[in-house]
């Protein structure tokens, strides 16, 4: 099976309003995949939550993204930052940070894993059966916009 060497991975959950940020970037990046070829092959992934088994998926990689919902980032619509491997308290649970993945991979595969960042979009509404806040909606257009430029850079 042959990997693309760009993956973005998108979680969150659906159910929970904002929390679904990251999975609807990833909607509307694989909306614009077709009209794009310059951004050579991309793999879109989704889930829940991060999880030990999603290491394996960084294989073959050049560069990856994980994207999120994040209460933290309530003054800006989005905020970037290099992911570095780092065993954390996350580690121990079921669920994982970006750090714990990175951290399983490089125990698993005994090699640095490739370049990652994570992009932290701004939400408001978190609450079971809430629907996308209007603020939401708006960040989510403007970290797209960041991906696109994302995507349009030279890898490696």
């Amino acid at each position: 099976m042959t990997v693309a060497p760009t993956l973005i991975f998108g979680w969150g959950n659906p159910s929970r309003g904002d929390d679904a940020l990251g999975p609807l970037l990833l909607d509307r990046v694989e909306a614009l995949l077709p009209d794009h070829p310059e951004w050579g092959a991309v793999d879109l992934l989704t889930d829940f939550q991060l999880q030990v088994e999603h290491a394996l998926d960084l294989d073959g990689r050049e560069r990856v993204l994980f994207v999120d919902a994040s209460a933290a980032t309530a003054d800006a619509p989005y905020g970037v930052s290099a992911v570095a491997p780092a065993r954390d308290s996350s580690f121990t649970t079921h669920a994982l940070s970006p750090q714990g993945v990175l951290h399983v991979y490089e125990e698993v595969r005994a090699k640095p894993p490739p370049p990652c960042h994570l992009l932290a979009i701004a939400g408001e509404a978190f609450e079971l059966g809430s629907p996308l806040s209007g603020g939401a909606t708006a960040n989510l257009e403007d970290a797209l916009a960041w991906t696109c430029r994302w995507l349009s850079q030279p890898r490696g």
